[in-house]
């Protein structure tokens, strides 16, 4: 004969929502009644005394939430974990739980006390398959889910919860005998319904739908073929029946004020060890270190935000804050994350944002053979923008050819390593996969070097978006960016989009080459084609750009425009033969400034210099833009995004357009010398030419 499960409860004789630690609180201070919550409390242990034992524990004043006694902790056998309640207002309910289950013959485990876990609240058993199901994400942390596993010798399977209203997973997940499960699927994430659905298969499977989820359906005890709950639809009865449960509706109204319901107003005592249970948890946990002005730079909210919205938690370990206005913070972080798959993920986005593993985790670089010419090994490491270092033989190297999207490929005497793209990859070659070993190095980010932060209206190297009234200001630090740069002989590149022959720029830009101010132009074939149309006729897509207006026949006039010089060869020999006299790409040729043009399949043409082999394109941009000390893009969205793609950090961005989405695309790549310029490309043109001229006719020397 079988023994009846026994609970723990507590009476509600303190019960009252005197604070706010969840949604449901909100609103409801001092508006509960704990009359009608005794009333409430009663009828349900009086229905389950009929079909279990229950105890109870002596409640205390001042602890209102005692009465939720599934959050103390759980019990497995004869041991019991004792909760760590993360709000503080909870936390003197701990010393309690523990004495009374000492008292009970428990072994009582307790874990640190800086580890939140808030018991059968998150920690559900499945008898029938002899799993634990871990919630994490609002109140207990991932963390705890390998010391579960360990003390209670049983397969831990962690689930992350995303809406706040459900903070504990019994709220909105409840294994049913014979293998069942009620839980509603939009109170986590894709990642753990996806676990949910592999162990759980569908006819097994009942979805509580949002009426009946908030009405807590899901925080229900199952005790045998019933099910005792606040409240189910007829609908959600009808499947319980239908999958041979009976739901006995029990109201609880007052104690869903507090975020309670049947299931949190108890504890099982006599959940029974897993027949042959092995201790396993997928979950993996790394030692980060970050240094930097991490808090007024963003980067600790970025990191941890990271961690959190790819699926993992967080500890912070140790925090140093620097102390002077220019002193750099230092933080151990531990990033835990449910599985290999999620932790790479994050530790890909932790890389790029400067964090190294701590010291007990500094391995070397795992490193992996291609097999197939053009394909990496599947857990490849894709590369970021910054200077990246990789461990090898104990010792730190510098990556070549720094870029992003790219992997990283190892030389066979393991003295160098360098940045590739998928298509040159060759069998045989070594690539760096994993993160381990990996770091990048990035630029102490100081608080004067801010402009947000700083008191000053612009600072050339502080990211960021600039609207329409700092533009005056922006031009005045780009200028004189750009005549040091050609006075110390560096290297400027433009990226310039056919906005700028629309908008009246190509005067000002064609007067920028003429002056040394542009060592290379990566264009497509539009910007080419509306120079020249300009040059030869006066419009710009048949519309002359002194009175605004189209001309007659205007329509023709970039297929004109092609057509000659398509006639002549080339760019150059149009230029070699006076066709072409005026214009930025008749400057780039008199210059010798050399410039690649990047087809597409809209365009027209093209023009024999247009490259229509995508590879070699990117190729020629790469070999264009290496040793740039200034990028300077100009109203060319996509154009812009490619060379930022090939650019590392340290080199000077500057992008141009009308169009605040495509300067916040390049600013979002997280350098700190990226600026975005919100206005006309015209204008700004204008501007730019006005500041440089004034410099020269000042005479200003800016050599080193």
């Amino acid at each position: 004969m079988t023994s009846k499960p026994r609970f723990l409860m507590c009476p509600p004789d303190y019960y009252e929502v005197d604070y706010v630690i969840n949604p449901w609180m909100e609103g409801n201070i001092h508006k509960s009644s704990r009359a009608t919550a005794a009333t409430q409390w009663e009828t349900l242990c009086g229905l389950l005394e009929q079909e279990a034992q229950v105890d109870r524990i002596a409640p205390v004043s001042g602890l209102p939430d005692m009465v939720f006694t599934a959050n103390a902790g759980i019990a497995l056998g004869k041991k019991f974990v004792l909760a760590r309640f993360l709000p503080r207002e909870r936390q003197g309910e701990e010393p309690l739980f523990k004495k009374w289950f000492k008292k009970q013959g428990f072994e009582v485990l307790e874990l640190p006390a800086d580890l939140p876990f808030e018991g059968a609240g998150d920690a559900l058993l499945d008898h029938d398959r002899g799993v634990l199901w871990a919630g994490y994400g609002f109140r207990s942390e991932l963390a705890a889910h390998p010391l579960l596993a360990q003390w209670l010798g049983i397969e831990v399977v962690s689930l992350r919860l995303v809406d706040p209203r459900f903070y504990h997973l019994d709220t909105c997940f409840c294994p049913l005998e014979n293998g069942f499960l009620l839980y509603h699927p939009q109170a986590f994430d894709a990642y753990s319904n996806v676990r949910i659905e592999q162990r759980v298969p569908p006819e097994k499977r009942i979805i509580a739908r949002e009426t009946d989820a908030v009405s807590f359906a899901c925080n229900a005890i199952n005790v045998g073929r019933k099910i005792f709950v606040n409240q189910a639809s007829a609908d959600l009865r009808q499947r319980l029946a239908e999958a041979g449960f009976e739901a006995v509706e029990t109201p609880l109204g007052e104690f869903l004020k507090a975020g309670g319901g049947a299931k949190c107003l108890t504890l099982r005592l006599t959940e029974p060890e897993p027949a042959n249970g092995k201790p396993s948890s997928s979950v993996q946990s790394r030692e980060l270190k970050l240094d930097g002005h991490l808090l007024d730079s963003g980067l600790m909210d970025r990191a941890l935000d990271l961690a959190v919205n790819s699926g993992g938690s967080f500890q912070i370990l140790h925090f140093n804050l620097g102390k002077q206005r220019q002193s750099t913070s230092h933080a151990d972080i531990l990033v835990s994350a449910p599985s290999d798959e999620v932790m790479d993920k994050i530790m890909g986005g932790m890389i790029e944002l400067g964090a190294v593993a701590g010291e007990k985790k500094e391995n070397d670089a795992e490193l992996k053979t291609v097999t197939h010419p053009g394909v990496a090994p599947e857990d490849f490491l894709a590369t970021n923008i910054y200077p990246t270092e990789m461990r090898v033989a104990g010792r730190w190297l510098r990556v070549q050819d720094q870029r992003m999207d790219a992997v990283i490929v190892v030389e066979k005497n393991r003295k160098a390593a360098r940045c590739t793209l998928f298509r040159y990859l060759k069998a045989g070659d070594t690539v760096v996969v994993g993160s381990d070993g990996v770091r990048t190095v990035r630029k102490t980010e100081s608080r004067d070097g801010r402009g947000a932060q700083s008191g000053h209206e612009f600072s050339f190297m502080a990211a960021g978006v600039s609207s329409e009234r700092r533009v005056e200001l922006v031009v005045d630090q780009i200028s004189w960016e750009m005549h040091r740069i050609r006075e110390q002989r560096g290297k400027i590149v433009v990226v310039p989009g056919p906005v700028v022959i629309h908008t009246g720029g190509g005067e000002h830009l064609a007067w920028l080459v003429r002056e040394g101010y542009v060592q290379a132009l990566l264009g497509g074939n539009a910007i080419a084609v509306h120079d020249i149309e300009q040059s030869l006729m006066g419009t710009s897509l048949g519309v002359d750009l002194k009175n605004g207006s189209s001309m007659e026949g205007g329509h023709r006039h970039h297929l004109k425009a092609i057509n000659t010089i398509r006639g002549c060869g080339s760019i150059a020999g149009a230029v070699e033969q006076n066709v072409l006299t005026r214009g930025v790409f008749y400057e780039c040729v008199r210059q010798s400034v050399p410039f690649s043009l990047a087809g597409s399949i809209r365009d027209d043409g093209p023009l024999p210099d247009t490259q229509m082999d995508l590879i070699h394109a990117q190729e020629d941009y790469a070999r264009l833009l290496r040793d740039a000390d200034l990028i300077l893009m100009l109203s060319s969205m996509l154009h812009s995004i490619g060379v930022g793609n090939m650019t590392p950090a340290g080199v000077r961005l500057v992008c141009v357009d009308i169009n605040p989405a495509v300067v916040t695309k390049l600013s979002d790549r997280g350098s700190i010398e990226s600026l975005g310029v919100v206005t006309d490309v015209g204008l700004f043109l204008n501007l730019l030419t006005q500041r440089l001229k004034r410099m020269q006719e000042a005479g200003v020397k800016l050599t080193a």
